[in-house]
């Protein structure tokens, strides 16, 4: 872990952060007074849709772009805010038509194609529930999904159809339409199927947003737990203004901004920061339809004149895999904020990214239940690398024990590890797990969101994630966090990713385990393991330091980037491993 600060970000383009000061805007803060970012429908009420398209294009943005949409060729297409609405209205026609109503469940399978933006919207618009799914799940993780949630209506393309949908209608008798994208008007769509461009082609593009109220459901988002069953997360239309907030706080969005989130749209991120923040802030979106390739985002942040960009850890280590050579062929000076999500940022990368950019990634941290961003690092404060930033204005969060009677024991020394936990109230918080109330309630005690995740607190209020409460490896009556031992591994210039575990033992009840993929140039023999282990021993002490190293050519991620550490541990004793449907490249 390295505890110095990189200084503050520099504004470029005299372009001042939205935050002043940071002790002075948490003490003036409420999430009342913000309401007045927020136009509200004409009659009353408070629709996502509206905020995100229909204000803007209504007045002097209308011509603006809105959406810069770049093809698998690397051709552009632009949307404005005009054509979004125009767009957005004829989709929402289309459900309308269909006879969706309000609270009725649409989801999407598709990549990044301008028609799942549009659904989205649309879906908004007509006051349905939008549920995003993983383009690369297979036939048995949407399956689930689409039952639990009780889809009533499906968008995606023809071959995702053909490959995955087709052979799950009978298990599906809830889903009543499949909106099939990718089809030009004239062409005919499979049996049982709609062409969604033929609709769309004669459906009105004037639409009157129905009466939607800030608690009316408008987002399910799915997530997997320590076991079987994923987790449907039910987030209201209120949640758009927490959105708006900290992508002006966390992500230091201006309307001038071209912002690039790089999200696959199969979850969370992809959609409160890769559609709905940067569009209810006025800003241009872009989205690039091709899979990661460095030399080509490099060029898109040069070309498309980036100036907000967005990205994962995972992406960010394969950047630096290449090192800098690659990426100091290319020039961003409107590049004035890089930022990351998915897993913790190690800080051998904000490191890097400093020395590669000019200027650091700002990790944040929330989750899939938090509905966007809780703590972070900001442009107008110091980084430490490797840490987790502190918490967003609004936001109260506190590092406490769990008694034995169930209550919390907040703990305020500085350095001592202990459950992440966030005072309710915030807009965006989860209103529960669809059909499991239990299951949500079990989340809280008292008015205290227990986020499942261990951190500390500094003595400057930085916070620093530890782990999963369910990660924490017990060894020989010592708990260390594998984050911490992740973070050291990745120091070493061999080490392109680290994953670590705690291997069970008859002696010391656990050993740290870590499996380790290598950048290339690297050969996985026993003399590099022994300097691994030396290397950590030196940084960590030998409690601490992994008691094997295991290499690996690939690590276990999810779709988001995460490395299952559950799966690396299941996989190690011989137990079920769960839920994989979000494993990456999972089909």
């Amino acid at each position: 872990m390295c505890a110095e600060f990189i200084k503050k970000t520099l504004t470029r383009d005299a372009i001042q952060p939205n935050m002043d000061d940071y002790a002075s805007a948490c003490r003036r803060f409420s999430w009342e007074s913000a309401k007045t970012l927020l136009d509200g429908l004409p009659g009353g009420g408070l629709n996502i849709a509206y905020e995100a398209i229909d204000r803007h294009a209504d007045g002097k943005k209308s011509a603006q772009r809105a959406l810069c949409w770049l093809d698998k060729q690397g051709k552009r297409h632009d949307f404005t805010y005009g054509d979004l609405k125009k767009q957005t209205n004829r989709f929402a026609n289309v459900l309308k038509d269909l006879g969706m109503m309000k609270g009725d469940r649409l989801f999407s399978l598709c990549g990044r194609i301008p028609a799942l933006y549009i659904a989205v919207l649309g879906t908004l618009k007509n006051g349905s529930v939008y549920c995003p799914l993983f383009s690369a799940f297979g036939p048995e993780p949407i399956q689930s999904r689409l039952s639990i949630g009780e889809s009533k209506a499906l968008v995606t393309t023809s071959q995702l159809y053909k490959r995955k949908i087709a052979k799950l209608r009978d298990q599906l008798p809830r889903l009543e339409h499949i909106l099939i994208a990718d089809l030009a008007p004239e062409d005919p769509s499979p049996p049982g199927t709609h062409n969604l461009n033929a609709l769309m082609s004669s459906a009105s593009a004037e639409f009157e947003i129905p009466p939607t109220g800030e608690e009316d459901l408008a987002l399910l988002h799915f997530t997997s737990g320590t076991t079987g069953r994923p987790k449907g997360a039910m987030h209201v239309h209120k949640a758009v203004l927490a959105h708006i907030v900290t992508g002006r706080f966390a992500l230091e969005l201006h309307e001038s901004d071209v912002f690039w989130c790089t999200a696959d749209p199969g979850w969370v991120t992809g959609t409160s920061y890769g559609i709905i923040a940067p569009l209810a802030l006025g800003a241009t979106m872009l989205v690039d339809e091709q899979e990661f390739d460095a030399e080509r985002w490099y060029k898109i942040l040069q070309d498309e004149k980036v100036s907000v960009w967005y990205t994962a850890p995972t992406a960010i280590r394969m950047m630096m895999r290449l090192g800098t050579e690659l990426v100091q062929n290319y020039h961003f000076p409107q590049l004035r904020f890089m930022a990351s999500v998915g897993e913790p940022l190690n800080s051998e990368a904000v490191i890097w990214s400093n020395e590669a950019f000019g200027r650091p990634f700002h990790d944040n941290w929330w989750q899939t239940e938090t509905g966007g961003i809780m703590i972070s690092n900001y442009a107008n404060m110091d980084i430490k690398p490797g840490s987790m930033g502190c918490p967003l204005p609004g936001i109260e969060a506190a590092i406490a024990t769990k008694t034995a009677s169930g209550t919390l024991e907040f703990i305020d020394q500085p350095g001592q590890q202990g459950h992440l936990v966030l005072k309710k109230g915030w807009p965006s918080m989860f209103r529960g797990y669809l059909h499991e109330e239990e299951r949500y309630r079990k989340c809280f005690v008292g008015d205290w969101y227990l986020t499942g995740d261990l951190a500390r607190r500094d003595e400057d209020g930085y916070f620093w994630f530890v782990g999963r409460a369910d990660d924490l490896i017990k060894t020989s009556g010592h708990l260390i966090g594998p984050f911490e031992v992740e973070d050291v591994l990745m120091t070493h210039p061999a080490v392109a990713e680290a994953g670590v575990i705690g291997k069970p033992d008859p002696v010391a009840l656990e050993v740290v385990k870590a499996f380790v993929s290598l950048k290339p140039g690297f050969e996985p023999d026993e003399d590099l393991r022994k300097q691994l282990m030396a290397h950590a021993r030196k940084r960590l002490g030998a409690v601490v330091a992994p008691k094997e190293i295991e290499f690996r050519k690939k690590l276990p991620k999810t779709r988001s980037g995460k490395i299952l550490r559950r799966l690396l541990k299941a996989q190690e004793s011989g137990l079920p491993e769960g839920d994989v449907s979000t494993l990456e490249n999972e089909e």
